[in-house]
């Protein structure tokens, strides 16, 4: 092994590199300078798990191989000397066989798009692996050592925008011992829960996997043999240094090459993640050589932690008990402070992470952290080697000095160990140390920054003639936030020291803290972060203060993981394959990362890669565009303009029937996001970097202010036209409809924010110059046909020169529908003028900033009404935020009416415009206009129950349609009487969710509980489905295998599942008795815009059923040929295979390949029905919401597939939890969007979905105009999500009722405005900021 080498393995393969870019990361040179693309690029901060990989490191003295899932994006490859890497090909694949995990998680349904289950099976690998090695009793055979609770939380830093989680916990948890297998939920290894066995899984082996090949071990072994003193002095010759001192590392740093260089450190290099890399360094240093940087000590005064031991380590020394020690306060702290550091990050990131590092970054860079925090309050110190003297200092003066340049390093940390016998105080007795820590984030389980961190260690003792509590010492330290840093607050604890501790007395501490915490200028909700100061305060001194030592009744504890679910799905057998339950096409090689996505497909060695840069200001004059002189600016091979679109070819980056969308800026920006000019390197990464260094000048001259709001857009008249024939009808005469009313609200209004698609693969395109001037494009795309007409366009040539070619797609819910348009014809511009193959991958935060999302809406309406809450009209005036241009927003319109007239309005009338603003254009995205509607509809009835002061249930009820209001409202679309399946639903939800029950459960909960509130609340929906005209193509080769082509394109939704299912039908008719068993010969393949034209896009829920019938109907057309060959073959041989009959056919040249175009007609459209009831508790401290349970009925019909329905239901009404509770869409002044990442952007994840999930997936028999009687299931789910909203506000009005200081039965307690989302300050906001205050102020009282 030659020095200055790298040398590691990957899936037991051995690697040697020599030159490497020493800012190269493990994932970069997996996916391009290996075979293994499993793991996925999918946001690159470490906040996804999409690049998950296993890291081994080997000790030769002791023998031992330990390993831990680590962020791949975030490892530097330099980092990785002598280590080995298994991907989650290196677990099993389709060639040697696959391993349990990903069959399992093919079994349990629980891959859709599939970009994120790599990156699952790998932190759940990791977990099992961790598991298997400690001295646990061995566990039943097919089992693992690990538990439920383990296996489920093994995934909590891990992110998916398609399943809604519950099957993939219900993986993980088929691995634990102490698992109930009849608690798992749906799965193809058994029908019935009674059937419930292990043996029935796919069997674990707990060490089928070598992590550690031999070959390296060896070559470890042959170096310490070889070498006095064997160690990994790094690779000099990439840049890359690895001191093994404190003197070797100065000796580096005041050297001449040095002196002058762009020098970074690193341990861990998680820092990058948060804040990024705009800019390449001249040279690397890493800390891990130095020994005393890695050092754990424990003594009788502490813990001591060398500056890179890591967060993981940390935590697992920590939580060691000391059997040596007496006293068992010290061992409280200790794991107080582990159970805390748990809930920080990732286990990924966690795992690499230095404590040094975290504290690093919160001293140079202010970083809000929660480590800091909890090490303050426990009276930590910190050791700093300087250039020429070591410094001790508390971790307040640390903290508090100015920012530390890389020449200060931090050496060690020390966390004292507390102990009660070291406490004396004449008058006191029985003292005690108390030590908690707090934090309000948006995860429980972590993977969010706080909005305020806190940890408080208290001596307290009791007085001996009162026997009242005496405060001796206090720690009360407060984080993040949007403070410098974490600090003491010194004049709270100066206040309460030596008092006892009484309501007054805790009045004045309060009053004190506000004065401290007090937000800087910019933070995001301010008095929110005080407001958290003040509650956890209370909370850590309410058991300790006279008068107020009262706990909450019912108190039993909420897991913070651990989820239980139910799913009834009756299906049918009568079309036999169709409407089996099968698992879903590809998923096992989606599990194993054999999948390809666009960015999977190997480059070829003169690739090029680009990437966008794009405009900060709304609306402003180009002066010109330069670049920073820097080493990655050196890295520009091309920049592409709007100069460079050939003559002929036109300035089109996207466009659609109402309009197109420019794809350059042409000397004037229209919006912040907007492209300019794209800048083109020899690898991804250099190219983001380099479009980072482009500094923009701007000038606004002449020009009128941006139109950033509807309210803007409505004063200046900037609309966009709506057709007549997409504008809605009105229903009755609202005019009588007001008269008629006992009651009206006038004026009332209801705001809609946007919300981001954050799909796990990001827009993504890969285009090939072609012979005699044509074009290859590789693109992740729901509308590929859309996407060759555009690029044609742009580069002026015809479009049978232009092929678009999309296998599958790492989610789309829409945004890949118009919006993939742009980054293909970029990508096809730069190679057309290039004519050199390039990729383009966009990085999460320009994908988040530049794509657009769902339509922002602004509501005002007035509705008149009965006193029993009948409703007699309705009037709304609707303006939907389009953006800068059309796309498809005249669309819009009408699937908001649509589903907002679930409802008997009486009178319904409106007014809607689309109103164009400087902002990215707005796009559908899933449930595109039904998802505001059916909200509107439920705040519209919540606002007349109000009111009205009438149980919000009786108001619904009332309002509901009868099947004659349904056809006023409706008309034909509405089906014959027993299709209007929404009452029975509802109905029969009540019955098997328990629901009054329940609601007399929460009524009982409410009354016995001061800081937590609950609330339950159900939903209907009604939605309109119009399939899509769709092409079909089925060929049947030589052999007798299948091969099918559809205008669909496979998203994740189960496409592909149901057309297999639908072909294997289809083709079985030709025998009177079917089931041939053809399934397993049928193959899907890639959509390609020169081999099936008039594809469409892949959107509205429906394509997938569409998809089924024009294959069908293509069947139909193969059987007619087939079936007279097959009855004289029959004649002359009697009963003949599929094989002979092909093979006859074959020989008698029947035609076989048959293409249809399916177009459904007018009966076609249809309506789905389905209800929910969402129950969820509230803290009223902090905000924080905890769905408790949903239950879920949906008609689908006869369901094609039911597995992949079920799937498609839970994920979508998970995925409507973020847009009613999670993700808030943020963008600045100028209109950019500043939630731009998973730091900033919260979708749902493991720990905020319902812990307790029941789904069941309603037959409601036949439907003679649906295809095979089947019903759409991908998007009406979404809608059903608005119930945990609803839920959420009745939690609300139970706390305002119980801090209101009027009639609890007055209006401002019950009637307040509570758009989504119900993040966590407008939660707290609206139950009351001044709580605490308002509860103390009254306990003086009394």
């Amino acid at each position: 092994m030659a020095a200055g080498k790298l040398v590691f393995a990957v899936n037991g393969e051995r690697f040697e590199v020599t030159e490497v870019d020493p800012s190269t990361t493990l994932l970069e040179f997996l996916r391009t300078r290996s075979r293994f693309t499993g793991p996925k690029l999918g946001c690159g901060e470490g906040g996804c798990g999409a690049c998950v990989v296993f890291l081994s490191k080997y000790d030769p003295v002791s023998g031992q191989v330990n390993g831990s899932s680590v962020s791949s994006c975030l490892t530097l490859l330099c980092n990785i000397n002598l280590c080995s890497v298994t991907t989650t090909e290196g677990l099993g694949n389709s060639k040697d066989g696959f391993h349990s995990i990903h069959q399992r998680f093919a079994g349990f349904h629980a891959s859709q798009c599939g970009f994120c289950t790599p990156g699952m099976c790998m932190s759940l690998f990791s977990a099992l692996n961790n598991a298997d090695n400690t001295n646990r009793p061995e566990p039943p055979r097919g089992f693992s050592k690990i538990k439920k609770y383990e296996a489920e939380k093994a995934i909590s830093g891990n992110l998916c925008r398609c399943t809604g989680f519950r099957p993939i916990a219900d993986v993980c948890k088929s691995f634990a011992a102490d698992v109930d297998l009849e608690d798992l939920g749906f799965n193809i290894f058994w029908e019935k829960p009674e059937d419930a066995n292990v043996e029935r899984l796919p069997p674990y082996n707990q060490h089928k996997v070598c992590t550690f090949p031999e070959f390296l071990k060896c070559e470890i072994n042959s170096s310490m043999n070889t070498l006095k003193s064997f160690k990994d002095n790094g690779a000099p010759e990439c840049h890359w240094y690895r001191p093994a001192s404190f003197e070797e590392l100065y000796e580096l740093l005041n050297s001449s090459e040095f002196i002058e260089s762009h020098v970074k450190m690193v341990v861990g290099n998680t820092m990058s993640g948060v804040y990024k890399e705009i800019n390449l360094y001249d040279k690397y240093i890493s800390l891990t050589g130095i020994p005393e940087l890695s050092i754990i000590e424990r003594n009788n005064k502490g813990f001591t932690f060398g500056a890179a031991v890591t967060i993981s380590k940390a935590i697992e020394v920590l939580k060691e008990r000391d059997g040596n020690v007496l006293n068992s306060d010290g061992e409280l702290v200790f794991g107080k402070i582990a159970e805390h550091m748990d809930k920080v990050a990732t286990p990924f990131v966690r795992n690499m992470a230095s404590l040094g590092g975290n504290l690093i970054m919160a001293q140079r860079y202010q970083f809000p952290s929660d480590i800091a925090t909890i090490l303050l309050a426990a009276g930590s110190t910190v050791c700093l080697q300087m250039a020429s003297e070591r410094l001790i200092l508390s971790l307040e003066e640390f903290l508090e000095g100015p920012p530390y340049d890389d020449r200060t390093i931090l050496i060690s940390i020390h966390i004292p160990y507390w102990s009660s016998a070291s406490i004396s105080s004449s008058g006191t007795s029985k003292y005690n140390i108390i030590f908690e820590t707090y934090r309000a984030a948006p995860r429980p389980l972590g993977n969010a920054v706080s909005y305020l961190n806190s940890a408080f260690l208290a001596h307290v003792a009791s007085d001996k003639s009162s026997g009242d509590i005496v405060l001796l010492k206090l720690h009360l330290a407060f984080g993040a936030y949007g403070t410098e840093h974490a600090i003491r607050a010194r004049k709270v604890e100066n206040f309460l020291v030596g008092k006892i501790l009484t309501v007054s007395v805790l009045i004045e501490a309060i009053k004190l803290l506000k004065e401290i915490i007090i937000p800087k200028e910019g933070t995001s909700h301010p008095r929110y972060r005080t407001s958290l100061a003040v509650a956890f305060l209370f909370k850590f001194f309410q058991p300790l203060a006279k008068d107020l030592a009262q706990v909450e009744k019912n108190n039993f504890h909420i897991p913070g993981v651990i989820l239980s679910s139910k799913q009834l799905v009756e299906f049918s057998t009568e079309y036999f394959p169709v409407g089996k339950p099968i698992k879903k096409v590809a998923a096992e090689i989606q599990a194993s990362g054999e999948a390809l996505y666009v960015d999977d497909i190997p480059s070829s060695k003169d690739c090029l890669y680009g990437a966008f840069i794009y405009s900060t200001r709304p609306f402003a004059h180009i002066k010109g565009i330069t670049f920073n002189s820097s080493l990655v600016s050196r890295k520009v091979v091309a920049y592409i303009s709007i100069n460079d679109i050939p003559e002929g070819g036109k300035n089109v980056g996207s466009g659609y029937t109402f309009g197109d969308e420019p794809l350059f800026a042409d000397s004037l920006t229209e919006y912040s996001g907007q492209c300019l000019g794209i800048v083109v390197a020899e690898t991804q990464r250099y190219a983001n970097m380099a479009a980072k260094q482009a500094v923009v000048h701007y000038s606004t001259e002449g020009l009128e202010p941006p139109i950033l709001s509807v309210e803007d857009a409505v004063r200046r008249s900037s609309f966009f036209d709506i057709p007549p024939s997409l504008y809605p009808a009105k229903v009755g005469d609202l005019a009588k409809g007001m008269d008629e009313a006992d009651h009206k609200i006038l004026s009332a209004e209801v705001k809609l924010e946007s919300e981001h698609y954050f799909y796990m693969e990001t827009q993504a395109a890969f285009a090939i110059p072609d012979e005699d001037n044509c074009i290859v494009v590789y693109s992740s795309n729901q509308y590929p046909e859309g996407t060759q007409f555009v690029i044609a366009r742009c580069l002026g040539i015809p479009q049978h020169n232009v092929r678009v070619i999309t296998r599958r797609v790492g989610g789309g819910f829409g945004g890949k529908a118009f919006r993939s348009s742009p980054i293909a014809t970029a990508c096809a511009l730069t190679a057309f003028k290039l004519q050199r193959p390039i990729k383009m991958y966009l990085d999460r935060n320009t994908d988040m900033v530049m794509v657009g999302g769902r339509h922002p809406m602004k509501i005002t309406y007035s509705v008149g009404f009965k006193s029993d809450g009948k409703i007699t009209a309705l009037y709304l005036n609707i303006l939907i935020n389009a953006g800068i241009s059309e796309d498809c927003s005249p669309l819009i319109p009408g699937p908001v009416i649509t589903c907002l007239e679930k409802y008997n309005w009486g009178a319904l009338a409106f007014d809607i415009k689309v109103c164009k603003t400087n902002l990215t254009s707005k796009s559908s995205m899933r449930a595109p206009g039904y998802l505001q509607g059916s909200y509107i509809a439920e705040a519209i009835i919540e606002r007349v129950a109000s009111f009205l002061s009438l149980d919000v249930d009786v108001v619904k009820k009332r309002n509901m349609h009868t099947y004659e209001s349904l056809k006023l409202f409706y008309g034909s679309i509405s089906g014959e009487a027993p299709e209007y399946t929404l009452p029975a639903i509802v109905d029969e939800l009540f019955t098997s969710a328990s629901y009054f029950n329940r609601l007399e459960m929460v009524l009982h909960f409410n009354n016995c509980n001061k800081w937590r509130k609950r609330g339950i609340s159900w939903v209907p929906i009604v939605y309109d489905v119009q399939p899509n005209p769709t092409p079909g193509k089925v060929s049947i080769l030589n052999d007798g295998s299948i091969v099918v082509e559809v205008g669909g394109i496979e998203i994740g939704q189960g496409l592909w599942t149901k057309v297999k299912q639908m072909t294997a039908f289809g083709l079985e008719q030709l025998w009177d008795e079917g089931r041939k068993d053809l399934l397993d010969r049928v193959r899907i393949i890639q959509a390609d815009t020169l081999s099936l034209v008039q594809g469409g896009p892949t959107a509205g829920s429906s394509k997938s059923e569409a998809s089924c019938e024009a294959v069908r109907l293509a069947c139909s057309i193969l059987v007619s040929r087939l079936k007279p060959l097959k009855q004289r073959l029959e004649e002359q041989m009697g009963s003949i295979s599929w094989d002979t009959l092909i093979t006859q056919a074959n020989l008698q040249y029947v035609n076989l390949s048959a293409s249809t175009f399916w177009v459904a007609d007018n009966t076609s459209t249809y309506l789905n029905y389905g209800a929910a009831i969402s129950e969820v508790e509230i803290d009223v401290l902090t905000g924080a919401t905890t769905i408790l349970r949903a239950d879920l009925t949906y008609d689908c019909g006869q369901s094609l597939s039911p597995a992949v329905d079920l799937g498609q239901i839970e994920g979508s009404f998970v995925q409507g939890i973020g847009f009613f509770v999670d993700e808030k869409l943020e963008e600045n002044s100028d209109g950019l969007v500043i939630s731009d990442g998973t730091w900033t952007y919260k979708i749902p994840s493991i720990d905020t979905i319902p812990k307790n999930f029941n789904i069941r997936v309603m037959n409601s028999g036949h439907h003679k105009d649906r295809v095979l009687s089947s019903k759409a299931s991908g998007e009406p789910p979404l809608l059903l999500a608005a119930s945990v909203h609803s839920a959420i506000r009745k939690a609300i009005r139970a706390a305002r009722a119980d801090f209101s200081s009027t009639d609890p039965n007055d209006s401002s307690v019950s009637s307040f405005q509570f758009d989504p989302p119900a993040i966590m300050p407008l939660v707290k906001e609206l139950c009351g900021l001044d709580t605490v205050e308002k509860y103390l102020e009254a306990h003086g009282e009394v």
